[in-house]
C-alpha cells in the first residue's frame, strides 16, 4: 500500500482494540508487524490556510494563524484564563461552538492517574488521545471556563499532565480504581460546583492495538531524519509505535509524505 499526501491525526472507531485510520480510509492495525517507511517529501503545508511554510507551530498552523486564530490562543492550554466573557476572544464564533459549551471534568488513567476537561462531545477522542485505558467524568459544567477553574483546583492534589512515554510503554498501574479515587476527589470539589457533579457515572476502558512495548521510547521526527523506516508494533493516542521509536501523528500534520505501508 502507497500513501502520498499530507499527514493529518489519525481517526479511529471504537472497538476491541481500537480500529485506526489513515486519511480516514487506510485501516491501519492491518500493518501491525509489519515495515512501513514514512519519507518527508520537503514540503509542508498551514493545516488552517494552506500555505507552504518552513515549520509549523502547535501541531499544524503557519505562524500567522498561530497568531490569530482562537484554537491556538494560550487559554486553550490553561481554560481557566477564558477571557470570552472580557469581549477579548479571538473570535466569538469559535467561542460560542467550542467555549460556551458543556464540558466534563474528569479522571483517565494513561500513565498515572490524572485529572483533564473536555467538552462533553469530544470526550471519547480525548481520552483515545491521551492513551488512557480508563477514563470517569466526574462533573459537567456550562463552559470551558467552569471546567478550568475546577481543574486547576483539583490539580493541587492530583496530577493533571500524562507522562507520554510511560504511557506508550503501558507502564500504568492496573490497581488503581478510578471509581473510588472519584469519590476521594469529589470532596475537594467548591460547594458552589457541587449541583454539577454526575451521578453513578460511566467508567470508560479502551484497549489499543499495541503489542510488545518498547523498553526504550524513542522519538521520531522528520526534520531529524526524513525518512523514517521500521516495523509497526503498536498504535495507541496519535503515535505510530515502531521496534525503533515512537513518531506523533499529530505533531506532524501538514507535512507531506510518502508512505508505504507492508511488504508488497
Amino acid at each position: 500500500m502507497i500513501y502520498s499526501d499530507y499527514l493529518t491525526a489519525m481517526t479511529y472507531e471504537i472497538d476491541d482494540p481500537i480500529r485506526y485510520f489513515l486519511n480516514r480510509s487506510i485501516y491501519l492495525n492491518d500493518y501491525i508487524q509489519q515495515p512501513i517507511t514514512l519519507t518527508f517529501q520537503n514540503e509542508i503545508r498551514c493545516i488552517h490556510c494552506n500555505r507552504l511554510i518552513p515549520k509549523t507551530y502547535n501541531s499544524g498552523s503557519c505562524y500567522p494563524c498561530f497568531k490569530s486564530l482562537p484554537q491556538n490562543d494560550l487559554c486553550m492550554v490553561k481554560p481557566e484564563q477564558c477571557h470570552y466573557h472580557h469581549g477579548t476572544c479571538r473570535d466569538t464564533t469559535f467561542g460560542d461552538s467550542t467555549c460556551m459549551q458543556a464540558h466534563i471534568v474528569y479522571l483517565s488513567l494513561s500513565s498515572d492517574m490524572k485529572v483533564g476537561i473536555t467538552r462533553k462531545e469530544n470526550r471519547i477522542k480525548r481520552w483515545i488521545d491521551q492513551g488512557a485505558v480508563r477514563a470517569i467524568p466526574i462533573m459537567e459544567v456550562p463552559t470551558r471556563l467552569d471546567s478550568g477553574v475546577i481543574e486547576s483546583k483539583l490539580a493541587q492534589i492530583i496530577k493533571d499532565k500524562t507522562n507520554w512515554r510511560k504511557m506508550l510503554k503501558n507502564e500504568y498501574d492496573d490497581q488503581i480504581d478510578l471509581v473510588a479515587k472519584r469519590a476521594e476527589i469529589i470532596q475537594h470539589i467548591p460547594n458552589s460546583y457541587r449541583s454539577f457533579i454526575i451521578d453513578q457515572p460511566h467508567l470508560y476502558t479502551f484497549n489499543f492495538p499495541h503489542f510488545n512495548p518498547p523498553t526504550k521510547i524513542t522519538s521520531l521526527s522528520l526534520d531529524k531524519q526524513p525518512e523514517i523506516t521500521g516495523t509497526l508494533i503498536g498504535i495507541k493516542g496519535q503515535y505510530l509505535i515502531f521496534d525503533k521509536g515512537v513518531f506523533n501523528m499529530r505533531k506532524h500534520s501538514g507535512y507531506r509524505v510518502h508512505m508505504r505501508l507492508g511488504s508488497d
